[in-house]
Formats: C-alpha cells, structure tokens, sequence
C-alpha cells in the first residue's frame, strides 16, 4: 500500500541523530570528563609544538615544518568533533541539522586526507635525508615545503568538496540515527531514501586515491630508506640513523589503523557490534591528536628539551 503525500512526509528527516556510547547513556556525564581531558591534552599539545617550532629559530628545518603541518590538522581535527561529542556526552544534545553535518563531515574527512598527505610528505623528509643527506638543504627549501603543504590542501579540498552536494541531494527518512558522536559519509550516505552508489563508488575512490596511495608510497620511502640503513658499516649510524624515523612511523601507525579499520567496518563490516563501531570511531579521531604531540615531544630531543625549559622556568 503506497503512502499518501502526509504520512510520506512526515517520514523524511530534517534532522540526523548522534549517538553516544550504547548502554551507558546514563554515565555520559562521567565518560565526559576523560574525554574533556583527551580533548585538553590534544589542544594544549598540538599548540605547544606549534609555539616551540615558532619561537625556536633552531627548529625552522623541513622535519619541523612538516611537524607544525601534522599540528595544525590535529588541531583542526580536534575542534571539528569537539562541540558534538561534548554535548552529547554534557548535555544530551543529540540533533544535528543535515547542513551542519554536512559541513562537519567535511571538515573531518578534508583534515583525515590532509594528515595523510602530510604524513607522506613527512616519509619523503625523511627518505631525502637518509638516502641524500648531502642534497637536503636543496630539495626541501621552505618553497618547496610551501607548495608540498598547498598541493596537500588543494587535493583535500578538491576531493571532499563534492560530498556535501552529493548528500544533499537526498531525502532522509526513518529514525536517521548516526553510530557516532559525530557525522561521516559513508555513514550519513546510508540512511539515505535512495540509490546511494554513485556516492559509494566516488568514496571508495576517494579512499584508494589518498590513503591507499599514500599509504603505498610510505611503504615504498621506507624500503628505500631500509635499504640505504643497511648499507651502512658502522651500527651506531644504522641505530642513529633509523631512530629519527621512530616518532614518524608511531604517527603513521596512529592514523592509518584506525583509519582503515573503521572503513571496513562500515564498507564491509554490517554483523560488528555497534559498540566496535563507536570505540573505533573514537580511536579514530582521538587518538591521533592526542598522542602525536606526546610521541614527537618524547621522541625528538629538540622539542623535548624546550618543553622542560618551559615548564621548568
């Protein structure tokens, strides 16, 4: 029996709703305050690292601008999540209007494949100053550096600027409830009351161009730069040279395996419980930009050094 014009309309959805932890609405209030603190730790990190690399002329190298790159983008990851996830877990503010997610998701998956970018152009410093130490100055000059950082955000930008258009064609219909405290495309694409493949394929395509072949390329730099290590008679130089890439590849571990986990769950994974779903997600956002400034702060003595001279005095 087909629906009449009323009650067809009444099930469209002007709004999509965010979902906390299943089961454990009633201790949002308590799992809010680690999460203010992750939230906390990531701001006050990544801004720390961005003031030392400012302010310590030392710290002006190509290591160090890719490094306050990977910052800015955490940073923005952290702000973008932040307002929906604490007021859920606060106040129970569920709703969110369909342009709000919109832009939401924009900005997330933009700033998700801006860190990959970025986290390549990090592999490739690295591959030219084991593999070319005596050409680094010259390759990686701050132009260089400045147009890596430009091609890094136009192909972001580019990619991801089509999703809210191809969303927003959509009625949405039903309960429109979101696994997360926050908006993703290839979740907002499923409560569609349409034929969502184009938006499908175009994702995956997405996905296989910037984190597939990122992380591809990764891989290739640091056979490269395996190679070249091994090359090297003394051990303490193999030790030394190998140790400066700890902190990055730590990063790179940090972002890509949530990454891909969540979308294979969501792609592929219909049977994982929900609450792997939510944990996932929240690795996924968190992590990163929680522990990166900690890695590279720990890690890198330069940073270290300044941060317990600023703490200490």
């Amino acid at each position: 029996m087909s629906l009449g014009p009323l009650e067809s309309s009444s099930n469209i959805s002007s709004t999509f709703l965010l979902s906390g932890i299943p089961g454990l609405e009633h201790m949002h209030i308590w799992i809010s305050i680690p999460l203010c603190f992750i939230y906390l730790v990531s701001i006050l990190g990544n801004c720390t690292i961005l003031f030392i690399i400012k302010t310590e002329p030392s710290l002006h190298e190509p290591m160090y601008l890719f490094l306050s790159m990977l910052a800015v983008t955490d940073l923005g990851l952290s702000l973008c999540t932040l307002p929906t996830v604490l007021g859920i877990f606060w106040i129970g503010a569920r709703d969110i209007g369909h342009d709000a997610c919109f832009a939401q998701l924009f900005f997330i998956h933009c700033l998700s494949f801006l860190e990959s970018s970025v986290l390549l152009s990090m592999a490739f410093d690295r591959f030219v100053a084991i593999c070319r130490p005596l050409h680094y100055a010259s390759i990686l000059t701050n132009t260089v550096i400045g147009r890596i950082g430009l091609v890094s955000l136009g192909r972001s930008v580019a990619l991801i600027f089509p999703l809210p258009f191809m969303l927003k064609r959509f009625s949405y219909c039903g309960s429109a409830l979101l696994s997360h405290s926050y908006c993703l495309h290839q979740e907002v694409m499923k409560l569609a009351c349409a034929d969502i493949k184009a938006n499908s394929i175009y994702g995956m395509f997405v996905i296989v161009s910037t984190v597939g072949v990122d992380s591809l390329l990764i891989l290739f730099s640091y056979a490269l730069i395996l190679r070249t290590v091994l090359s090297i008679a003394s051990r303490a130089e193999r030790f030394k040279a190998l140790n400066t890439c700890v902190s990055h590849i730590c990063a790179v571990l940090l972002f890509y395996t949530p990454m891909i986990g969540l979308s294979i769950i969501h792609r592929f994974g219909n049977e994982a419980p929900h609450l792997v779903q939510v944990i996932m997600g929240f690795v996924y956002l968190l992590a990163p930009p929680l522990m990166n400034p900690i890695v590279y702060s720990v890690k890198t003595k330069q940073i270290r050094d300044r941060v317990a001279h600023a703490f200490c005095c």
